[in-house]
């Protein structure tokens, strides 16, 4: 993994992306869309820029020209949860064809977690909170909470390998708390589940 020379730590998997796919300016571009007085970006809606614009370049770096509405189509076809697994595998081999490493790129795309921490820890950056809104507060407490989790994760699993305890590549550490409605059956992300207003009850069997 990349460093950072003057601080000789670890780059963030966001900062590694941003500077193998030349993504220049790129993290200023999240800052503000994410600290945006109004109609500020979600997390998530970051995390879908930034992937997208890392197809753009990979599929720019293999020389194809890119026609317009393409890379948010092909995005939707690799991401999309309405997408079916024919209509994914058909748009890898697309990739492929052109002369993407798909294995790759997939493995670079971002996770609206990745994004947090980019945010939160390397820019020190943070929303306004004065608003009161609970949901945010909330989704920003998880986040703090998961990022320590990674960090005593990272931080245990490299001193295992670095006393041959444990045989481990280059990795991330990845953080996905599920919650299940028994009411009606459906399962989201828990920031995923805060950010859509609630699971898929009908409004009057919530009261």
């Amino acid at each position: 993994m990349g460093t950072d020379q003057s601080t000789n730590r670890r780059l963030s998997k966001v900062e590694r992306v941003i500077e193998t796919y030349d993504l220049d300016g790129f993290g200023e571009r999240l800052a503000e869309r994410w600290t945006a007085p109004e109609d500020s970006d979600s997390l998530r809606d970051l995390a879908d820029l930034m992937n997208e614009k890392v197809l753009d370049a990979a599929l720019r770096e293999a020389g194809e020209d890119v026609l317009e509405g393409e890379v948010e189509n092909l995005y939707t076809l690799l991401t999309g949860d309405e997408t079916t697994e024919g209509m994914r595998v058909q748009a890898k081999n697309t990739l492929q064809s052109r002369g993407v490493d798909v294995d790759q790129l997939l493995s670079d795309f971002v996770s609206h977690q990745a994004v947090y921490t980019y945010l939160t820890e390397i820019r020190g950056v943070s929303k306004d909170s004065s608003s009161g809104n609970r949901i945010d507060n909330v989704i920003e407490s998880i986040q703090r909470l998961r990022g320590r989790l990674v960090a005593v994760i990272e931080q245990s699993l490299s001193s295992l390998r670095n006393t041959s305890k444990l045989r481990l590549g280059d990795f991330d550490v990845l953080v996905d708390t599920q919650v299940y409605c028994r009411d009606c059956g459906t399962q989201y992300e828990v920031i995923e589940l805060l950010q859509r207003g609630g699971c898929d009850c009908d409004e009057s069997a919530s009261n």
